[in-house]
């Protein structure tokens, strides 16, 4: 590598990292039990670098300082340049140090709150470096039974395995909705940079991950905490190192499913009365989807805490619960459920439908954004909640939505009638409705409102194993599909 190449542009650096990325991917896939030593010229690589800042300036929270009090959005582009000299500097010569992140707390379902740590800027980097190098190595060994926080995979994925496996004739459906209590606070350091170390063998890579995990947290009140355990929510980094640490879970259930064999081997196991189980997740929420009795998900209880143990997670006794699958239960944001088919009586088939917590929480913002007094004008208010709308029914249109896209549209259209009667209050409401709704149709400036109602519901395909990742040729990839 010529260390003391010129800084590329952004093209010429994508394309090398990009093809960087792919030997070390095929490397790790060729060679289950290598591990990769001489990774840390790469994590400070200008091609890497440059990379890893482009992403971080155009990240959603590039707005938001760390304790640097710095952040990404306001570097111009010569003050920029100069940070990453400095900053590839540091770390050649072993002097880089990340810095506390500052924590932040902003409010989740059930009125409780969530911790964000948000790094410095240049700990930002290079934990984006770090990703850019690490991921496609470890993603050769994650299974596809997780979906969170990886590259062509998304919560639809999740949903459409489970919408295969509980449909006939597969029909699984005793249900173990798992759910790990603080999973991000708690994981164990020790226990993560040991499962690390099967594939890096570079100790300055791993020095970077362990001062990353312990940088500590300066919190709200401006207090410093230490830590001990866990990796911060809001680190570039922490979403890679939290599949590493979960991938115990897959490991162990993938094994399962894979000794019992083919599908009729299978058949002949539960005939014989053994189970056969299938395991889902995304990030720290999973299922467990067991053909079998009740009794066999209740002992998945000890089973399941009994491999998290090691990695010094626990399962969240209050949100974890079994049930069956005609119960219905909720996952991702979706409420499935096994229900006689509308069309055919006495067949059964599984329905996906937006959550009730999903739809009111679309609700609750739908009124915080029509408040009377947030907006000036009328096409202000479209602008802010056409992307939303818009948002939600991408997310949901895969399920069984068509009339609650209409409840949806309808509640949309009400608020917003409102929220005009309330900016005039003396013009009646049949003048109101022909001057700014004409043909009953919300539009102001070129702005129309987006229609939820009109939003094409389609099934999304199950796309099982063959889900390829960003960094297999063309050539490979159509082969795999």
């Amino acid at each position: 590598m010529n260390i003391s190449a010129p800084w590329p542009s952004l093209e010429e650096a994508e394309a090398r990292v990009l093809g960087l990325q792919r030997k070390l991917h095929q490397w790790a896939g060729d060679d289950p039990g290598r591990r990769f030593d001489d990774l840390a010229n790469l994590v400070y690589d200008p091609a890497f670098l440059t990379v890893a800042w482009n992403r971080v300036r155009s990240n959603k929270g590039a707005r938001t300082a760390g304790v640097d009090g710095i952040n990404p959005r306001s570097l111009t582009p010569a003050a920029a340049e100069s940070l990453l000299m400095q900053l590839r500097d540091d770390l050649k010569a072993r002097r880089f140090v990340p810095q506390q992140v500052r924590e932040k707390t902003i409010p989740k379902g059930g009125g409780k709150l969530r911790r964000l740590g948000i790094p410095t800027t240049t700990d930002r980097i290079v934990q984006a470096s770090l990703k850019l190098v690490l991921e496609p190595i470890f993603e050769t060994d994650f299974k596809p039974s997780s979906y969170g926080f990886r590259p062509n995979r998304r919560a639809q994925d999740a949903i459409a395995e489970i919408h295969f496996f509980a449909s006939p004739p597969k029909s699984y459906e005793w249900v173990f909705e798992g759910d790990i209590k603080a999973c991000f606070d708690e994981i164990d350091h020790t226990a993560l940079v040991s499962r690390m170390r099967r594939r890096i063998g570079d100790k300055r890579v791993l020095a970077w991950v362990k001062a990353f995990l312990r940088a500590g947290i300066l919190t709200e009140e401006g207090l410093s905490r230490k830590t001990y355990t866990g990796t911060p929510q809001g680190g570039i980094l922490s979403p890679l190192l939290s599949n590493i640490a979960l991938s115990v879970l897959d490991e162990h259930f993938s094994a399962k499913w894979e000794a019992l064999g083919t599908e009729r081997q299978r058949r002949k196991h539960r005939e014989s009365g053994g189970p056969s189980m299938k395991f889902v997740r995304y990030a720290d929420d999973f299922v467990i989807l067991v053909r079998g009795r009740r009794s066999d998900a209740e002992a998945l209880w000890y089973e399941v805490s009994g491999i998290l143990a090691p990695m010094g997670l626990r399962l969240s006794v209050e949100k974890t619960k079994i049930c069956h699958i005609t119960e219905g239960f909720d996952f991702l944001g979706w409420h499935i459920r096994r229900r006689p088919r509308r069309s055919r009586a006495g067949k059964w088939a599984i329905y996906t439908y937006p959550s009730k917590k999903a739809l009111a929480a679309i609700k609750d913002k739908v009124r915080s954004l029509t408040h009377r007094n947030m907006y000036q004008t009328h096409a202000e208010l479209l602008r802010r909640i056409n992307p939303v709308l818009r948002g939600w029914c991408n997310y949901f249109r895969h399920g069984v939505c068509k009339r609650t896209f209409g409840y949806l549209d309808s509640f949309v259209f009400r608020r917003i009638l409102n929220w005009l009667r309330k900016r005039h209050l003396r013009i009646s409401t049949h003048r109101l409705v022909r001057r700014y709704l004409p043909n009953w149709e919300i539009r102001s400036e070129g702005i129309e409102l987006f229609r939820p109602q009109a939003v094409r519901i389609e099934r999304y395909r199950y796309r099982g194993s063959q889900i390829p990742t960003p960094w297999l040729s063309q050539e490979t990839a159509a082969r795999e599909a």
